[in-house]
């Protein structure tokens, strides 16, 4: 196996037909990344944010309009697919509709002309892994989505890549298939050690999967880090709103200063948060910004609760978890808990709010606000 490292990486697509980023042009904008070997990376971001372009640009498969691409030490700018010892898994699954299981896993290796016996334990060997030893003699017409994505992975990785890359590859299942997936692949790359770059606009995939997450927007990446790091601290207001389920809620707020105390307000409404002390350095009374908090770190006090009464707008059970909307100006702020109670719409609860796991954003560039 090996790393791969992207360098001022750039593509624009001249034909103007063709999807182009709005910005700049560019569908993918001075990429610079690197995955360790033996990582799993993900690459994560709303359709047509240029994470499969670049994955395409990988793979070889699509032109470098500029920048370097390494895969270990070799650089692979004017390598042919074939010759950049990658393995591919696309979104569609691409079999081939007269051959059996087995004839599709073994496909690239019967065409590089590997020996029959080397081929034949190869496919006994990845089958077991993949869990399709039962299937091999069964045609694509037969199998489930879940049964084709896994012949899928199985033909990428029987040419032992040292780059693993995958396209979505779940995008096409159900969403137990897809949960169920998702432990299989975990399982497998733990099994194969291999060095893997994922793409994804699902961020529970990203989140479940990956080692690290790499963020993009517009062709620009916003952030890298564990889903730990990009969930806790997010850079800015688009990581923030893009991770996270339901997702962070933010709003405008106007910073009033009371008693000696700074607390978040919110036109039209009574709502008062206080704000952490260690603000203090960046805020001053009147100060504008926009502030964020996860669903989770809003708590619902009991009667002895000095939090702020607040009204119930919407309430949905989902068995494990409630989710309670509350009206804050014109957002609807989204609430998570695991009480048990029954709550309507209407009701009235005492809202408390944990100041510590707020953030900032700048109103106009988005960017988190960082206490010095």
């Amino acid at each position: 196996m090996a790393g791969l490292k992207l360098v001022h990486l750039y593509k624009r697509y001249e034909n103007s037909g063709k999807k182009k980023s709005i910005q700049n042009n560019y569908a993918v904008n001075d990429l610079n990344l690197e995955c360790a070997q033996g990582e799993f990376l993900a690459l994560l971001g709303p359709s047509g944010c240029g994470k499969t372009t670049t994955l395409r640009m990988t793979a070889g498969l699509e032109d470098i309009t500029k920048g370097d691409i390494y895969i270990g030490d070799t650089r692979v700018n004017d390598l042919a697919p074939k010759d950049r010892h990658i393995g591919l898994a696309f979104e569609d699954y691409a079999m081939y509709p007269p051959m059996t299981v087995y004839e599709n896993i073994a496909f690239n290796l019967r065409a590089k002309k590997v020996d029959k016996n080397e081929i034949d334990r190869r496919v006994r060997e990845i089958a077991p892994l993949m869990q399709v030893e039962d299937i091999l003699d069964t045609m694509p017409v037969k199998l489930s989505g879940g049964q084709k994505q896994r012949v899928n992975i199985a033909r990428a990785i029987i040419r032992r890549p040292e780059l693993l890359l995958m396209d979505e590859p779940l995008s096409h299942l159900d969403g137990k298939a897809r949960q169920a997936m998702r432990v299989e692949i975990k399982r497998l790359i733990n099994e194969i050690k291999c060095t893997t770059v994922y793409v994804t606009h699902d961020q529970l995939e990203a989140m479940s999967l990956a080692d690290r997450i790499a963020i993009i927007n517009f062709g620009v990446l916003q952030q890298v880090g564990t889903p730990a790091e990009v969930y806790d601290n997010p850079v800015n207001e688009f990581v923030a709103s893009f991770i996270g389920e339901p997702p962070m809620n933010i709003m405008e707020t106007k910073i009033i200063k009371k008693d000696g105390n700074f607390f978040f307000t919110f036109e039209g409404s009574d709502l008062n948060i206080h704000v952490p002390e260690r603000y203090y350095s960046v805020i001053e009374d009147g100060f504008k910004c926009k502030m964020g908090v996860r669903p989770m770190d809003l708590l619902i006090g009991d009667e002895n609760s000095k939090g702020t009464p607040e009204r119930i707008a919407t309430f949905e059970n989902l068995g494990d978890e409630r989710r309670i909307g509350i009206r804050v100006g014109n957002t609807l702020m989204m609430l998570i808990t695991e009480n048990e109670r029954r709550y309507k719409s209407g009701d009235i609860i005492r809202l408390e709010v944990r100041g510590e796991k707020t953030h900032l954003f700048d109103l106009e560039t988005g960017n988190r606000i960082r206490e010095k």
